[in-house]
């Protein structure tokens, strides 16, 4: 049975990354990679922190929560303008990292670990020669 020609169209991507300290996933997210809190949720003390972090359209989530993601996860982010991020990185002085770009068959890439294992690959496409 054939169904009607519509379109789909997938408004947002937004990756669960799995945290375990709150603090630590703030310095990382916050105050090293630039992205802004937009909000947090839990459902009563002492339960863990379910929260969305953005930036220039880039938006995650973090959850403490048991089985909302697989630590060490690896999360692939098309982007432009990665050489302006790593400096900006870079000047940031964060003991835990000093990414670097590597240039790739696919394209620029900067790879950033978070405290808990998850990988973030940016990616920019090459200019053509």
């Amino acid at each position: 049975m054939s169904t009607p020609d519509r379109t789909i169209r997938f408004d947002q991507t937004c990756p669960v990354l799995r945290i375990f300290d709150e603090a630590k996933a703030r310095e990382f997210y916050v105050d090293f990679l630039g992205f802004s809190l937009d909000w947090e949720h839990r459902f009563g003390d002492d339960f863990p922190l379910y929260a969305q972090v953005s930036r220039a359209g880039l938006v995650l989530h973090l959850s403490g929560h048991h089985g909302d993601a697989t630590p060490g996860s690896t999360t692939f982010v098309r982007m432009a303008g990665i050489y302006v991020f790593q400096a900006e990185l870079t000047a940031r002085n964060y003991v835990h990292a000093k990414p670097s770009i590597e240039s790739l068959p696919w394209g620029l890439v900067m790879t950033v670990t978070d405290p808990f294992g998850n990988t973030l690959r940016f990616c920019e496409v090459k200019p053509e020669p």
